[in-house]
């Protein structure tokens, strides 16, 4: 029998967990023996009777010691890697990209590690998408922290005393956590704009009821490959885009923004200079701040005053949400799980050669085996072999901490 611990997070006070009642009952119907840490659900209000309610038992954090897979929202730490024996299974949002350090330490420890940001876009991954899941919460919640911290209401209102205006909001990407954030703030009755490298995305954001913003030459109509990256642009393009961004922002209330790029600092979308030109009281959310910021003077885990606005950077955005956060993203483990034990034998059942396993798995027996983090062989090429298609995906949040949300989103 497969036996399946989920610990509680203990990095950066992470709330969310990995298993909800729900995904332990399914768990325990493929034939594992699940074992949850106490306290794990309380970020999430689950509290340890719901999970005992449903079969699992409870233990200390040395529960994992016997484990043959782990369930986690973060990466194991160095302090709690010792904690796994020897081939285990890790399956967790594991922000690989320029942590080779961590990566090599748990090759060293034995672990088997999958990273769920690296699910493929193949409909029969869709239900794991950990990115899909959480970039649409990290959307919501970012309207609804920008709708508290502005001083003004968000829709029109016509009363007798007179009219109160809508609120403008901008936002800046229209990936999966873009895309809900115009949902959301157009529920709210605001009237929003949105802009996005690819050309794509204009249809999807005014089926939304918001306006495009974008210089729509002839590059920009050409600026996706054909699996749905974005395109890098000249800098010529980049100018006059950024010239029309800075005449928008200046006559906008809020602006989120949601760019990314794997293994790359976040690109700088908003200069001091665009938010001093804004109007006092206004907000801005950065979605990208875990990777240096969309926005110029934004500062990790503060609300920063920068000229006239205020400009948010909370950390760990789905986190704030982490009641329903947490049950989506034990839905998309639970879902993988399905495929790493033999329903017959209900045994672990580990294939390098199965399409989902090979997309995300990053260590196994001692070494790093993911294509993109794995040490050069010698004497082999570096470098992208085909810059064009890289993994440059189109503006969107790293709604899972430190990830990068998928190019073509769902809202």
């Amino acid at each position: 029998m497969v036996r399946l611990f989920v610990p509680r997070e203990h990095e950066m006070g992470e709330p969310r967990v990995a298993a909800s009642p729900d995904t332990v009952r399914r768990l325990i119907g493929l034939g594992t023996e699940v074992w949850v840490e106490r306290g794990a659900g309380e970020g999430s209000r689950i509290p340890d009777r719901d999970f005992e309610a449903v079969g699992a038992h409870l233990a200390d954090q040395e529960g994992g010691r016997d484990a043959d897979i782990v369930l986690k929202v973060r990466r194991p730490s160095a302090d709690e890697i010792p904690n796994y024996r020897r081939g285990a299974v890790v399956v967790a949002i594991q922000d690989p990209y320029g942590h080779d350090d961590a990566l090599r330490a748990m090759a060293e420890a034995g672990l088997t590690s999958f990273a769920m940001e690296l699910m493929p876009r193949i409909t029969r991954a869709q239900v794991m998408d950990v990115l899909s899941s959480q970039a649409n919460l990290a959307g919501y919640q970012a309207v609804m922290d920008a709708a508290a911290i502005y001083d003004r209401a968000f829709p029109m209102m016509m009363t007798a005393a007179g009219t109160v205006p809508a609120a403008r909001v901008f936002v800046m990407g229209a990936g999966v956590a873009g895309l809900q954030a115009i949902a959301t703030a157009r529920r709210l009755g605001a009237v929003v704009t949105a802009t996005d490298v690819r050309p794509a995305a204009k249809e999807q954001v005014e089926s939304l009821g918001a306006k495009f913003i974008a210089v729509e030459d002839d590059e920009f109509r050409a600026a996706e490959t054909a699996g749905g990256y974005a395109k890098e642009m000249s800098e010529s393009y980049r100018r006059r885009q950024a010239e029309l961004t800075a005449s928008h922002i200046a006559k906008q209330d809020i602006v989120i923004t949601t760019a990314l790029i794997p293994g790359r600092p976040a690109p700088r979308l908003v200069t001091r200079a665009m938010v001093e030109s804004m109007k006092p009281g206004s907000v801005l959310v950065d979605l990208a701040v875990e990777r240096g910021g969309n926005v110029e003077g934004a500062v990790p885990g503060e609300v920063a005053e920068v000229g006239p606005a205020r400009v948010v950077g909370y950390l760990n955005m789905p986190g704030r949400i982490a009641a329903t956060a947490s049950l989506l993203y034990a839905r998309n483990l639970a879902a993988f799980v399905e495929t790493l034990v033999d329903k017959e034998t209900k045994t672990l059942r580990l294939d390098p050669t199965d399409e989902l396993q090979r997309a995300t798995m990053l260590t196994h027996e001692g070494r790093v085996v993911h294509p993109n983090f794995a040490p050069p062989a010698p004497d082999a090429p570096t470098g992208d072999p085909n810059p064009a298609e890289s993994a440059t995906p189109a503006m969107d949040a790293a709604a899972a901490g430190a990830v990068t949300e998928p190019e073509k989103g769902t809202h």
